[in-house]
């Protein structure tokens, strides 16, 4: 889950780092009401789950309280990369004289968390990375120690900040360090982490993620939810528990188990096909579940067949097969649907599919027989696969 920038940032300043003075507003006269607050220039800057604002025309310098409003208004009545601007944060404009970047995030590889920073701050990390990456400095922290003092130390010396600043850079990446590990984040930046006057660092813009599978012990987290960056389908998703990720395919996956739903998505994709979404319905899935599952898979007009790939541990074929027969008498699916039960009660759950009535339906026994049949279903709709093996039924 992705914080806003101001969300980032009232975390940041949980521990103990310097952001500057502003508030949020959702109309231009409270815009210009914070702007007179502030009493000194401002960067009214949209609020939207996407990089490249800046370019966009989202973040911009406000030198009075009128400018503010005028600005406000206009930022707030855009839509960048699809998603309407809601709100602005109106900020202290700082006078800027060099941009940093300092970062967490996981390295899986290590399985270690790694601190990086920059003295190319600013732009992407990425692209700095891509064409510049002598300039990132990174430290592997080992998880029963944290970020030690001398690592902090370490990247400040690598990028070369004059070493006034090392005893508060150190403690910014202390915090930040601590923000990432007691809110379960999977990537906590600062970019850029600027030099002002004094000289001092200050925390111009922040952006944090949460992991997901995190968010319960979170509540508080949890609640800032955006729920315009997801689709409504993807809502749905979370409202069962199912994990759902929309793609751009014609061949709706329903499976039970991360790995083996992209194990699904890689096969079809090896026999020609797309996916049309990453669908993980977990262990233990209800029928209701299931149902669910499928109205989410069935809701995108761009599928054109079904591929299920259920392997029956935790969840057994039979509940699997009920859920499908509930979801197909409130669906009334139009495509066909090809159905891999293979595990425990696999034989009760296909004999319960046999039931199954107004859907086109096939089985199979094994995943390249179903994902070759459902790979020809979407791509000519035709009836029964001459590919030998499966068990068919319309």
């Amino acid at each position: 889950m992705k914080l806003h920038e101001f969300q980032s940032k009232q975390l940041f300043a949980q521990y103990g780092i310097p952001i500057p003075r502003g508030k949020v507003a959702t109309s231009p006269e409270e815009a210009r009401a914070i702007a007179k607050e502030l009493g000194k220039p401002v960067v009214v800057k949209a609020q939207v789950l996407v990089g490249g604002r800046g370019k966009a025309g989202g973040i911009r310098l406000a030198r009075t309280p009128e400018e503010a409003e005028q600005i406000a208004e206009q930022i707030l009545s855009m839509t960048l990369k699809g998603l309407p601007v809601r709100r602005v944060l109106v900020d202290e404009a700082a006078e800027i004289q060099a941009e940093l970047y300092l970062g967490l995030t996981i390295d899986r590889a290590r399985r270690r968390v790694v601190a990086m920073a920059s003295s190319a701050g600013g732009v992407d990390i990425e692209e700095v990375a891509r064409t510049t990456p002598e300039k990132i400095v990174r430290v592997i922290i080992e998880p029963e120690l944290g970020l030690r003092e001398y690592q902090a130390r370490t990247l400040a010396a690598g990028i070369g900040l004059d070493r006034s600043l090392w005893a508060s850079f150190t403690q910014i990446a202390l915090g930040l360090y601590r923000c990432f590990e007691e809110n379960d984040a999977t990537l906590a930046e600062i970019n850029p982490l600027a030099v002002v006057p004094g000289p001092a660092l200050l925390a111009l813009d922040g952006k944090v993620i949460i992991d997901d599978n995190a968010l319960f012990r979170h509540p508080d987290l949890a609640a800032m939810r955006d729920e315009d960056e997801e689709t409504p389908t993807e809502r749905e998703a979370r409202k069962y528990g199912i994990s759902y990720v929309q793609l751009d395919g014609n061949i709706g996956c329903m499976v039970n188990g991360a790995g083996l739903a992209m194990a699904t998505m890689d096969i079809i994709q090896l026999y020609g096909g797309r996916p049309a979404n990453f669908l993980d319905i977990g262990g233990g899935a209800s029928a209701e579940r299931v149902a669910a599952a499928m109205r989410l898979i069935l809701s995108d007009p761009n599928v054109k067949a079904v591929l299920i790939n259920i392997f029956g541990g935790i969840t057994r074929c039979d509940e699997v097969a009920r859920g499908m027969l509930a979801a197909f008498e409130m669906v009334h699916p139009r495509v066909p649907v090809v159905v891999r039960l293979v595990g425990t009660n696999e034989a009760e759950g296909r004999a319960i599919l046999q039931q199954a009535q107004g859907v086109t339906l096939y089985t199979a026994t094994t995943l390249v027989e179903a994902a070759q049949q459902a790979v020809r279903l979407a791509g000519d709709g035709r009836g029964p696969s001459m590919i030998s093996g499966p068990e068919q039924r319309q």
